[in-house]
């Protein structure tokens, strides 16, 4: 489940890195706020059981590579063979953590 929350809060990111740059009314800002807070909540709930550090990188690495891919495809950002090699270099990076980190169990309290 804690993966779970890392996607959402990766899918989640692109929409408000765009809004960020494109809001331009009150209503497109508040979206843009709405979508900040359930991604940063998702982020929260997956450091519950995942490593923080292993949590922000896949977090960071997933929503940079999502972000290009959307310019590319709907912003006519420049396309070039050295950005999406460098993108294919993060989403290895992102899926070898992902491989080489383990839920944690969650430590109950007050029993002996």
């Amino acid at each position: 489940m804690a993966w779970f929350y890392v996607l959402i809060a990766a899918i989640v990111e692109v929409f408000w890195v765009i809004g960020l740059r494109y809001s331009e009314t009150p209503l497109q800002w508040s979206g843009t706020v709405v979508a900040i807070i359930i991604s940063f909540y998702a982020i929260i709930k997956a450091c519950e059981k995942l490593p923080s550090g292993t949590v922000y990188a896949v977090f960071t690495g997933s929503g940079a590579a999502a972000i290009v891919f959307v310019d590319f495809l709907f912003f006519d950002a420049e396309f070039s063979i050295s950005k999406v090699l460098f993108i294919a270099i993060i989403i290895v990076g992102v899926i070898g953590i992902k491989m080489t980190s383990e839920e944690s169990v969650p430590v109950e309290e007050g029993g002996d």
